[in-house]
């Protein structure tokens, strides 16, 4: 056990008790939910460094408060490695979240009322892609691109036409539920034609871009997002990259735009983790990552399940409940799953008619476990686990034989240091 928990526990034992719990759950369980991971104990340590004491308003050199010279070397490592590592012209470390990082980047170009066209979040768009209730689809006019219904891949045509017809001032391309590679050129070709910028979240599959193992939007994309965490497996936070310029209004946005004294111990963490992605055994996790998916979602089909799109290209499966059960829902799914020691999480499908909080299908990642050390005969056995919990239709017998065995391979494959259940 770190020492640092050793004096949590002493002195704050409620506080330590529900890490401890979460910690177990950690080991115990098999996490695949596609936007978690499991940060390295070198990003966690940092995140729980003496950096987190120190404001500094500003930017590396020109800051609004003393003492910055420790933090000013920690975030130009990381602006440098960040651009190392992808390849950009300009990078600003400091977004707190990949929302934010989008923010930042809406607040730089664009003025309340502005279109913007952006991937339906019922599609496997995210949130801050212009979502009703979220910020950006109070504050902009979003106008949504989705998939076609034969495929379920992304319908770049109806894309093209809808930027013909509203005139957007910026294309938004990314997902958090698209299991499909993402042609990034060719949304920048079709914004560029209609005189439109272009921004890339590629918060989910970063860890897969950096190591062109996915199509890389850097080089054709005028702004560039993503969070640290998931498949890039740092510390939770965001970044931004951009073309050369842009960096002063996407600095300005930033701070004093949108947020204040930036988290100087997670910058730190940012570094730590741009320079583990910037090694070679990097890349070779990322593919382990794509050939465990790729392994799960024939394991998957092998079973009778539907997968959106008919498999996967990346870290994630979509699955499509209906046709291995038509009562059964996300919601049920994952519920049973969590029972039996699996964690993921319900989903819409696109086109699906069930509600938000119900849903048709479940999001399922490979992204931990690769990160415990499993391979392709761990999820052919998960696929198998998955199968027998959901056609037991919830059966507590069955559903606890199946975590007793989630239990024996989770100790064959033990989290992280840190995360180990013995004391």
């Amino acid at each position: 056990m770190p020492k640092y928990l050793q004096y949590l526990k002493q002195t704050d034992p409620q506080i330590y008790a529900i890490i401890k719990e979460e910690r177990d759950r950690q080991h115990s369980m098999l996490g695949m939910i596609a936007s978690e991971n499991f940060a390295s104990t070198t990003v966690l340590a940092t995140v729980g460094s003496c950096l987190t004491n120190k404001y500094a308003e500003g930017l590396p050199g020109k800051r609004y408060y003393g003492g910055c010279e420790n933090v000013d070397d920690v975030e130009t490592l990381a602006i440098e490695r960040c651009k190392q590592l992808f390849g950009c012209e300009h990078a600003n470390v400091q977004p707190h979240s990949g929302t934010q990082a989008n923010m930042a980047v809406y607040f730089s170009q664009l003025k309340p009322g502005e279109t913007v066209l952006a991937m339906d979040l019922a599609h496997g768009g995210h949130l801050s892609h212009g979502f009703k209730l979220n910020f950006s689809g109070s504050l902009y006019n979003f106008v949504h691109y989705g998939v076609k219904r034969d495929t379920e891949t992304i319908d770049y045509d109806q894309l093209n036409a809808l930027a013909k017809e509203h005139k957007p001032k910026l294309i938004v391309c990314g997902a958090s539920a698209y299991p499909r590679q993402i042609d990034f050129a060719r949304i920048a070709e079709i914004a560029h034609s209609h005189n439109a910028l272009t921004l890339a979240d590629i918060a989910h599959v970063a860890g897969l871009v950096c190591t062109g193992l996915h199509p890389d939007p850097v080089i054709v994309c005028d702004f560039v997002t993503s969070t640290t965490h998931k498949t890039l497996r740092g510390p939770r936070a965001g970044t931004i990259m951009s073309k050369k310029q842009f960096a002063k209004a996407v600095n300005s946005s930033v701070f004093p735009g949108m947020q204040g004294g930036p988290l100087c111990h997670v910058i730190a963490a940012k570094a730590v983790a741009f320079g583990e992605a910037l090694r070679p055994e990097f890349k070779q996790y990322a593919q382990q990552i794509i050939d465990n998916c790729k392994t799960l979602a024939d394991a998957l089909l092998s079973k009778g399940f539907r997968l959106c799109t008919g498999g996967t290209d990346n870290h994630m499966v979509l699955v499509d409940l209906r046709s291995y059960n038509e009562k059964l829902t996300g919601n049920d799914a994952e519920n049973w799953l969590h029972q039996a020691g699996i964690v993921v999480n319900k989903n819409l499908i696109p086109f699906d008619p069930r509600k938000a909080n119900e849903t048709s299908g479940v999001r399922i990642g490979t992204p931990i476990l690769t990160t415990r050390g499993m391979k392709q005969d761990q999820m052919v056995q998960v696929a198998d686990w998955i199968d027998q919990a959901l056609s037991s239709n919830g059966d507590p017998k069955t559903l606890a034989a199946i975590k007793a065995q989630v239990s024996e391979l989770c100790n064959q494959f033990p989290a992280l240091g840190y995360l180990q259940a013995a004391e």
